[in-house]
């Protein structure tokens, strides 16, 4: 069992949209994760046990047998615990996420609110080498103003997402020789 400190420093098991919340992907997701043979019954289980046993406890007593009821379907408990979560608040669809993504990390990785974190970071990226290729072909040659710019923009790559990072170090490669 991975223990909780590794999922808390696990760089993308809180990534998500800015202005997306966990009650915000919990929505998205609850199709993905209620779908035919998305969670086992064992993994249900779990997670359920996660959110009551281990600190912050999310869940009580009475609520862990509800949702961890045998005679009710797999597919209406998941739902209900879903439903449940979202209805409590940010906290606790936050901690139904670490659940997950500790006792079912592969369906984790495949969640349709991860993907959409992909694309948009690449486009960010991409608009950002953009406007700064822009910046710098359009920019009048000053001989006082330039050379730092271009130094300073040198160095941008390291933050900038390793995709567009090489577009801008080659754009940039010509200009910064003679420095």
């Amino acid at each position: 069992m991975i223990h909780r400190e590794a999922v808390l420093a696990h760089p993308h098991a809180s990534t998500c949209v800015p202005d997306q919340t966990y009650c915000d992907r919990l929505v998205q997701d609850t199709p993905f994760l209620t779908g035919q043979g998305r969670l086992s019954e064992q993994q249900v289980d779990r997670i359920i046990l996660q959110l009551n046993r281990y600190y912050p406890q999310i869940l009580t007593n009475k609520e862990a047998e509800k949702f961890r009821n045998p005679k009710a379907s797999l597919r209406v408990r998941l739902c209900d615990l879903l439903s449940h979560l979202q209805q409590c608040g940010e906290r606790h669809c936050q901690e139904f996420y670490r659940a997950l993504y500790i006792h079912a990390q592969p369906l984790h990785s495949h969640l349709p609110s991860r993907y959409t974190l992909r694309p948009m970071s690449f486009l960010a990226g991409l608009g950002l080498a953009a406007g700064l290729a822009l910046i710098l072909y359009c920019c009048p040659p000053d001989p006082k103003v330039l050379p730092g710019t271009r130094r300073i923009l040198a160095f941008s790559p390291v933050i900038i997402d390793r995709h567009v990072s090489r577009y801008l170090l080659a754009f940039l490669a010509d200009d910064l020789r003679g420095f």
